[in-house]
């Protein structure tokens, strides 16, 4: 029998093509592609160590199965682009989408979207499932800006991709953020104009990069005016509306409540609303009276944010453009017009709506 490794005792491994084949994989684990095949495709005839041969090749290699290999001609691209969001349930990425989708559409392309719901293992699952189908490049919003590794441009053989609303650590590719930083400094220099000292900080987990980047605005903004912020006052780690109305609840229930509250992103601002109206709502019942006012501050806008019942400001931007820009430059990647250039990072700014 043949046999697939060296005679001199070197390991049969070939150098990482920018499309690792299943032949490959079957080179580089010593069985035939017939086995590979089996494995990647859940088979139950295989012995437990070739499985983890195989298992263990296909990851060093970077190999994604192609699902659409019998639909392709050869020489011909998918037509695909790969895009991950993080919170389908969020109005903000349907936006975003939307964006993206009129680039894609003049590219004459069609988008796949996945939600990875915030988990860093959903998504590089997502992104394998897209490269196994061969998509010509990927929009992704990082749910971990310490994950890189199934992102670089190993892990993708060269298939472009390009962050939207994120960055992630150590990982230098074409990136579109908000002025997150920005947004929320000028958003809590308002509310301490207007004479605010104690101010609720509602936000997502400051593990998350937007998260991060506004609640820094947010201290920025009382460091520069002279203001301690109120630890008791502070509730991260909502990642929606009914988290966010529970942590409201509690800020309201303090013998201190704030007067005003700075949200760090729509669904936090819907649930302070929720929350506010609800405390509102058994005052009157309880005794005729009308609850205090509580000024809301939100990042991000949202449908019917007009009608809002609780005074509120908002700090302003267009998903939809967010979604245009990092398509542009994803395409400019694809097309080859940016070829050399070194990774761009955009900054698109913020506007307040008082």
């Amino acid at each position: 029998m043949q046999k697939t490794g060296s005679d001199d005792g070197a390991p049969a491994r070939r150098r990482r093509s920018a499309r690792p084949t299943v032949q490959d994989v079957a080179l580089l684990a010593d069985v035939s592609p017939m086995t590979v095949s089996r494995v990647l495709s859940g088979g139950k005839n295989v012995r437990p160590q070739v499985r983890e041969r195989v298992e263990r090749a296909v990851a060093e290699l970077g190999y994604h199965r192609n699902e659409n290999a019998r639909s392709l001609r050869p020489g011909h691209r998918s037509g695909l682009i790969g895009v991950v969001i993080t919170n389908i349930a969020n109005p903000y990425y349907a936006d975003m989408q939307q964006g993206i989708e009129e680039v894609a559409t003049a590219h004459s392309r069609r988008i796949l979207v996945g939600n990875s719901r915030e988990d860093v293992g959903l998504e590089q699952q997502l992104v394998a499932d897209f490269m196994g189908r061969r998509v010509e490049g990927l929009i992704v919003v990082p749910a971990d800006p310490a994950s890189s590794g199934h992102l670089s441009a190993e892990s993708l053989s060269g298939t472009p991709v390009v962050l939207a609303s994120r960055a992630v650590d150590d990982l230098d590719v074409d990136t579109v953020l908000i002025d997150d930083v920005g947004g929320a400094f000028k958003a809590t220099t308002v509310l301490l104009k207007e004479g605010h000292r104690r101010i609720a900080f509602l936000g997502n987990r400051n593990s998350l990069f937007t998260g991060r980047r506004r609640y820094q605005g947010f201290r920025q903004a009382h460091e520069a005016y002279g203001v301690e912020v109120v630890p008791e006052l502070l509730r991260t780690g909502q990642q929606d509306v009914g988290s966010a109305e529970k942590a409201m609840l509690e800020l309201l229930a303090l013998a201190d409540p704030p007067t005003a509250v700075f949200s760090a992103n729509n669904r936090n601002t819907v649930g302070a609303i929720r929350a506010i109206e609800s405390v509102r709502r058994r005052s009157r019942d309880a005794d005729g009276a009308a609850a205090k006012e509580i000024r809301l501050f939100g990042f991000d806008s949202f449908e019917f944010a007009d009608l809002s019942p609780v005074p509120l400001s908002i700090v302003a931007h267009d998903p939809r453009d967010l979604g245009r820009r990092v398509a542009g430059l994803l395409f400019e990647r694809i097309d080859g017009t940016a070829e050399g250039r070194p990774p761009r990072h955009i900054e698109l700014p913020v506007s307040l709506d008082q």
